[in-house]
C-alpha cells in the first residue's frame, strides 16, 4: 500500500496540478502490516480505539446524567437557569467539532489531536469534580470552577467525536471493506453500551453514597474522570501499532471558500451586459474546478433540508434537563426496584437498542408487504410526529403532577397550619378582618390541622392576633407573618398555661424531589440526631426547632440520638421521595421517649413509571428521524462532502439546544405550557418539512459521480487536474 492509495475515511484533498503529464510517482517503500486479531482481517489497533470510545462515552454521559440536579442542588440555580446552563454546554459540544475536524485535517492529524483534546479533556473533568467539593470554596468558587471545567469538556468530547471514528476506519486495509463495515457497528455499539451503563451508575454514585453530609456529586463526577484517564491511556497504549495518515486538507473549508466566492463574485458581476448563469455557484468557476461545485450543488440540495431539523433535536435533548426536573417530582419506587430521577435517562440507550432493529427487521418490512412507499423524508415526518405526541404526553403528565402538588400563595397571601403539642384540645380564632371564620375547629392534643388555611395580607408583612381556648384559659397572641409564606403556629404547655410560636416552613411547598426533615424538642436537654454516618443535626431544648435537613429516601427505623446524659434511638419509619416530614420529640411516660411524625409535605404520589410512554414515543422518533436522516443525507450528496454534512448534521443539533436556552430563558410559561409550545412549533415544522419533502426529488447515486479521478474543467485559458481522495462513512 503506497502513500498515495486511496482510503476511504480519509477527507478530500483538490490538489492543482501542471497540465502536462504527470510522471509517475515512485513507488513507497513496502509498509509492514499491522498485527491482526487471532488471525483475522481485523486490525490489533481497533481494539484500543473501541475501548477507548466505551470509556470516553461512559465519561460523558455519566456525568452529563447528573449535571441537571447538580446545577439544582448543589449550586441552587432554579430550573429555568439549569436547564439554560446544560443546553448551553449541548450546544457548545456539538460546535466544537467543526474545531476539532479542522485542527485534525489541516495541522495535528487525527491520533495528535485526539491525544492532545483528551488531556483537555481529562483537566475538565478534574476542574468540574474540584467544584463539587463542598469544602472547597464558596458558591461562586463552585460556580467558577464548574463553569471552567464544562468549556474544557466540551473542546475535549467535541473535539475528538469527528476524530476517533475516522481514525478507526483509518486502520484497514481497502481490500478489508467488509471488517470495516462490520468495525463501525461495534464502533456504535460501543457508545450505546457506555452510556446505557454510565446512565444508570453515576446517578447512583450521586445518590446512594453521602459525601460531607450530602449527595456526592464529586464522585458522580469524578468516577466519569476517571473513566477518561482509561481511555486517554488505552489510546495511547496502541500508539506504536497504528497507522497515522498525515493531515490531508479541510474539505469543509474548501466547501465555505467555493460559496464565498460564489457569493462575492456574483454580487460583483451583477450588471445586466454579463450573461447570467445557470445556478448562483457556477460564479465560482474562475477559482475552483468545475467537480468541486457541482459537489457543493448537490451538497446546498441537501443541506436546505436541514434547515427545519434542529426543532427535532430541541425536543430530544431536553431527556436529561426538563424530563429529569419533571422526575424529581415523581415517586420513583416501581415495588421491586427504587429509581432515581435522573436514572430515567437509561431508557434512551436502552430503547434505541431495541428499537433500531426491531424496525429494521419486522416494522419497516410490514409495512414495505403493505405496498406503502415508505421514503427516508416520510420515516423523518414521521419521527417528528412521534416526538411531538411525547411531548403532549409529557404535558399531560405534568398536568396531572401539578394537581397532586400543593397550591403555592400568592401576593399579599400566607399559609398556616397549627399543630398543637398541649395535653389537651385547643381552639383557635383568628381575630379581626376577613379570615376570622378561619380555624374555627378545636384541634386535639399532638394533631395539627388537615390542611393549611389561606390567611389574606393587606399589605406584604402584617402581623395577626390569635385567640386560643384552652380548658377554661381564654389566651390572646400576636406573630407577624410576610407574604408567599408557609407558617406552623406551635401550640406549647407552658406551666398549667399554653403558649404559641411561629416557625417559618419551607420557603416553598415542593421540596424539588428530595426528602427533608425538621424536629421539635420537647425535652428538657437538647439532642443531637445522627441521620446517616455524614449528616447529623442539634435541637434545641423546650421546643426548639431545627431546620429541614435532606436525607435518603428509605426505611429509617432506629436513627440514633443522645442527649448529654443519654443515648436512645428514633423509629422515624418510611421517609419516601418529595415529601418534608415534622418530628415532634416527647417523652412519653409508658413508652420512653419517641418521635410524633407528621407531613407537612405530601410524599410525589404520581409514578416514574407514567414517563415510560413519553420515553418510547420520543426514542421512536429518534430512531426514524435521526438513523434514517443519516443515511438519507448519505445517499443524497457526493461521496467527497461526506465530512461536510457530518458538519452539518451536528450544527443542526447545536442550534436546536440553542433553541431550548432561548424558550427556558425568555418564555415565562409554566411547564406544561412549554412542553404544549414545543409540541405544537415542531408540529409545525413538519408541516413545512413535509412540503419541501414532497418536492424534492432524489438523486439517483449514479448521477453523482463524476466521470473519473482527474476531471479538466477550462479555468481563463488554462488546464489544471484534480484529484480527489473520496470519503466513504
Amino acid at each position: 500500500m503506497n502513500s498515495f492509495q486511496k482510503n476511504e475515511s480519509k477527507e478530500t484533498l483538490f490538489s492543482p496540478v501542471s497540465i502536462e503529464d504527470v510522471p509517475p510517482r515512485p513507488p513507497s517503500p513496502p509498509k509492514k502490516p499491522s498485527p491482526k486479531i487471532c488471525g483475522s482481517n481485523y486490525p490489533l489497533s481497533i481494539a484500543f480505539i473501541v475501548v477507548n470510545e466505551f470509556c470516553e462515552r461512559f465519561s460523558y454521559y455519566g456525568m452529563k446524567a447528573v449535571l441537571i440536579l447538580y446545577f439544582l442542588y448543589f449550586l441552587h440555580w432554579n430550573e429555568d437557569t439549569s436547564t439554560s446552563i446544560y443546553h448551553a454546554f449541548s450546544s457548545l459540544c456539538y460546535f466544537t467539532p467543526i474545531l476539532g475536524a479542522a485542527i485534525a485535517d489541516s495541522w495535528l492529524g487525527k491520533f495528535k489531536t485526539i491525544i492532545y483534546l483528551s488531556l483537555v479533556y481529562v483537566l475538565g473533568h478534574v476542574i468540574k469534580s474540584l467544584g463539587a467539593l463542598p469544602i472547597l470554596g464558596g458558591q461562586v468558587v463552585h460556580t467558577v470552577l464548574s463553569l471552567v471545567g464544562l468549556s474544557l469538556i466540551a473542546l475535549g468530547t467535541g473535539g475528538i467525536k469527528p476524530c476517533v471514528a475516522a481514525f478507526g476506519g483509518d486502520q484497514f486495509e481497502e481490500k478489508h471493506a467488509e471488517e470495516r463495515t462490520r468495525y463501525f457497528s461495534v464502533f456504535y455499539l460501543s457508545i450505546n453500551a457506555g452510556s446505557l451503563i454510565s446512565t444508570f451508575i453515576t446517578p447512583m454514585l450521586r445518590g446512594d453514597v453521602q459525601c460531607f453530609g450530602e449527595d456526592c456529586y464529586a464522585l458522580a463526577f469524578g468516577v466519569p474522570g476517571l473513566l477518561m484517564v482509561i481511555a486517554l491511556v488505552v489510546f495511547a497504549m496502541g500508539s506504536k501499532i497504528y497507522n497515522k495518515p498525515p493531515p490531508e486538507g479541510n474539505i469543509v473549508a474548501q466547501v465555505f471558500k467555493c460559496i464565498w466566492f460564489a457569493i462575492s463574485n456574483r454580487f460583483k458581476n451583477r450588471s445586466g451586459d454579463i450573461p447570467k448563469r445557470q445556478h448562483w455557484l457556477d460564479w465560482a468557476a474562475e477559482k475552483y474546478p468545475k467537480q468541486l461545485i457541482m459537489d457543493v450543488k448537490a451538497l446546498t440540495r441537501v443541506l436546505f433540508l436541514y434547515i427545519p431539523l434542529p426543532m427535532f433535536w430541541a425536543l430530544l435533548d431536553q431527556q436529561g434537563s426538563r424530563w429529569t426536573l419533571q422526575a424529581i417530582r415523581m415517586n420513583g419506587n416501581l415495588g421491586f426496584f427504587v429509581l432515581q430521577p435522573d436514572q430515567m435517562q437509561v431508557l434512551n440507550p436502552l430503547l434505541v437498542l431495541i428499537f433500531i432493529p426491531l424496525f429494521d427487521f419486522v416494522i419497516y418490512r410490514l409495512v414495505s408487504k403493505c405496498g406503502i412507499n415508505f421514503s427516508s423524508l416520510r420515516k423523518m415526518a414521521v419521527g417528528m410526529i412521534l416526538a411531538c405526541l411525547a411531548f403532549a404526553v409529557a404535558a399531560a403528565v405534568e398536568i396531572k403532577i401539578n394537581e397532586m402538588t400543593p397550591a403555592q400563595p400568592g401576593p399579599q397571601e400566607v399559609f398556616l397550619q397549627v399543630l398543637n403539642l398541649a395535653d389537651d384540645e385547643v381552639k383557635v380564632t383568628v381575630v379581626g378582618n376577613e379570615n376570622d371564620s378561619l380555624l374555627i375547629q378545636s384541634i386535639k392534643s399532638f394533631q395539627k390541622t388537615p390542611q393549611y388555611s389561606k390567611l389574606h395580607l393587606k399589605t406584604k408583612s402584617q402581623n395577626f392576633h390569635f385567640h386560643l381556648k384552652y380548658h377554661n384559659l381564654s389566651l390572646y397572641t400576636e406573630h407577624s407573618v410576610q407574604e408567599k409564606n408557609w407558617y406552623s403556629l406551635v401550640i406549647r404547655e407552658d406551666g398549667n398555661s399554653i403558649s404559641s410560636m411561629m416557625v417559618k416552613d419551607t420557603e416553598s411547598k415542593t421540596t424539588n424531589g428530595m426528602t427533608t426533615v425538621r424536629f421539635v424538642n420537647t425535652l428538657h436537654k437538647g439532642v443531637n440526631i445522627s441521620l446517616s454516618k455524614d449528616t447529623s443535626l442539634n435541637v434545641g431544648e423546650d421546643y426548639g426547632v431545627s431546620a429541614y435537613r435532606t436525607v435518603q429516601r428509605g426505611e429509617y427505623p432506629a436513627v440514633h440520638c443522645r442527649t448529654e446524659d443519654k443515648n436512645f434511638s428514633l423509629n422515624l419509619g418510611l421517609l419516601d421521595f418529595g415529601a418534608a416530614y415534622l418530628f415532634v420529640i416527647t417523652n412519653n411516660t409508658n413508652q420512653g421517649l419517641q418521635a410524633w411524625k407528621t407531613e407537612d409535605i405530601p410524599a410525589n404520589k404520581m409514578s416514574i413509571a407514567w414517563q415510560l410512554p413519553q420515553y418510547a414515543l420520543v426514542t421512536a422518533g429518534e430512531v426514524m428521524f435521526s438513523v434514517t436522516g443519516l443515511e438519507f443525507s448519505y445517499s443524497q450528496a457526493p461521496s467527497s462532502m461526506k465530512s461536510v454534512l457530518q458538519a452539518a448534521w451536528l450544527l443542526t443539533i447545536a442550534v436546536g439546544n440553542i433553541i431550548v436556552l432561548v424558550v427556558a430563558q425568555f418564555s415565562g410559561l409554566v411547564q406544561w405550557a412549554e412542553f404544549i409550545l414545543f409540541s405544537c412549533l415542531l408540529l409545525v415544522i413538519c408541516l413545512i418539512f413535509s412540503i419541501m419533502g414532497y418536492y424534492y426529488v432524489p438523486v439517483k447515486t449514479e448521477d453523482m459521480q463524476g466521470p473519473g479521478d482527474k476531471q479538466i474543467p477550462h479555468i481563463q485559458g488554462n488546464m489544471i487536474n484534480l484529484e480527489t481522495k473520496k470519503t466513504k462513512l
